[in-house]
């Protein structure tokens, strides 16, 4: 697998904006996943490391659109009805066989090839049976109910492009055009640690001062959901010789490192003076809230995120910062999820320049839309407040008094869940 260049991730130490970190990371990140081929029921979630293209026309014949009877349309009335002898059948799998002679009409079902001659199908609610012959109302148009070839897709036309991250609907559109495998980018492989000597397994006994390790169960999570292969190393404790050897045994068989917490500048933060002995580190200072500082380097060649600590802090960076930057290790090229305009159900006042994002929860605005109401409370390390929104309020570093009615942009978890 490729790696990254020395000194990759390099910035000044001002703060910067979000839009500049994520241009940076554009500009510094390259794919460094091999590729791999699989079946398509193994290619959901995987990035297409391939751009499909079709090989024959979808559908390839003209077909039905429905159930009822193919017919010439130039021998209907245009204004009474129309009596026809039904000669033939036609189904899906199994075509008629001959040309349609003029003056009959075929019984076909929905997705039958179309017999030579008719060019419309009559739909059978709107037609009626009697013995061997059906009885056509006036006032179709011609060629209705009629699928024509390559109306979905023409033989040649791209229809996945590379970089996609692949959805059920993409599987599905490559089984049309007859893939039965893709090419995708190998899962990302990616160590994750916490960091501290008060931190204790769940379930473990919980001794003064001691909490339980909730971060690395919420990244694992995030990077899993991404489609890492995630190795999850445990905690590190606050001894520089066991944080160097871990780190650097990490680098050797994986292409990702992440860590939370232990990259400040304490006496017990080890974590930023071993990336900065093994490799590089650089401290970004975003102008958002929450979650200002990320620690981005490498240790040997192999790229470096330093989380915040604290939980919140912890997924907002991931989601904005983190998360398109793996995208990107992988070969991905869609990495800004959607966000929805809606209506703000709070006042909010915030600095000016620097980005904030509040944990909010939706709710019916009795109009038929939807309004944000913000969580009460803004903590940092309230993972509660996560676990009771829908997701993320954005507001942009311009802003500085937010009035309610406003309408804001929102990020719900569900676009970045996976």
């Amino acid at each position: 697998m490729a790696q990254l260049t020395d000194d990759c991730f390099a910035q000044g130490g001002r703060l910067m904006t979000t839009a500049e970190a994520l241009a940076l990371l554009a500009e510094k990140v390259a794919p460094v996943a091999g590729s791999e081929r699989v079946a398509l029921h193994d290619g959901l979630g995987r990035i297409l490391a391939e751009t499909v293209t079709a090989a024959a026309d979808v559908p390839a014949h003209d077909n039905s659109a429905v159930d009822g009877y193919a017919v010439h349309f130039g021998e209907l009335d245009p204004k009474n009805e129309t009596r026809l002898p039904v000669t033939g059948r036609a189904a899906a799998g199994h075509p008629l066989g001959r040309p349609a002679r003029r003056g009959e009409a075929i019984r076909i079902f929905t997705g039958a090839l179309m017999p030579e001659g008719p060019d419309t199908v009559m739909m059978q609610e709107d037609c009626s049976l009697e013995g061997e012959t059906v009885v056509i109302r006036p006032g179709i148009k011609p060629g209705a109910n009629r699928r024509r070839r390559g109306e979905d897709i023409h033989a040649g036309s791209v229809v996945l492009e590379r970089g996609l991250r692949l959805r059920p609907q993409d599987l599905g559109q490559a089984a049309a055009v007859g893939r039965g495998e893709l090419l995708v980018s190998l899962p990302l492989r990616a160590a994750l640690f916490s960091t501290g000597d008060e931190l204790r397994e769940p379930g473990a006994a919980l001794e003064p001062g001691c909490i339980y390790d909730s971060n690395r169960y919420t990244v694992g999570g995030l990077l899993r959901g991404l489609g890492c292969a995630v190795s999850d190393l445990g905690i590190l404790p606050d001894r520089r010789a066991a944080v160097e050897e871990a780190l650097a045994a990490a680098a050797r068989d994986h292409d990702l490192i992440v860590t939370s917490g232990g990259v400040s500048v304490g006496e017990e933060d080890h974590v930023r003076q071993v990336v900065e002995t093994l490799g590089h580190l650089h401290l970004w200072r975003l102008a958002v809230k929450p979650g200002r500082p990320i620690a981005l380097g490498q240790v040997g060649r192999v790229p470096f995120v330093g989380l915040p600590g604290n939980p919140v802090a912890v997924v907002v960076t991931f989601l904005n910062i983190v998360r398109p930057m793996i995208l990107r290790l992988m070969g991905g090229t869609d990495l800004t999820p959607h966000h929805f305009r809606v209506a703000a159900a709070f006042d909010h006042r915030k600095k000016k320049d620097r980005r904030e994002w509040l944990r909010a929860r939706l709710e019916r605005d009795g109009q038929g839309g939807w309004r944000a109401v913000k969580f009460p409370r803004e903590g940092a390390g309230i993972l509660s407040s996560l676990v009771e929104s829908d997701g993320l309020v954005e507001l942009p570093e311009g802003l500085t008094h937010l009035e309610a009615g406003t309408l804001v942009d929102f990020l719900p978890f569900s676009e970045v869940s996976s």
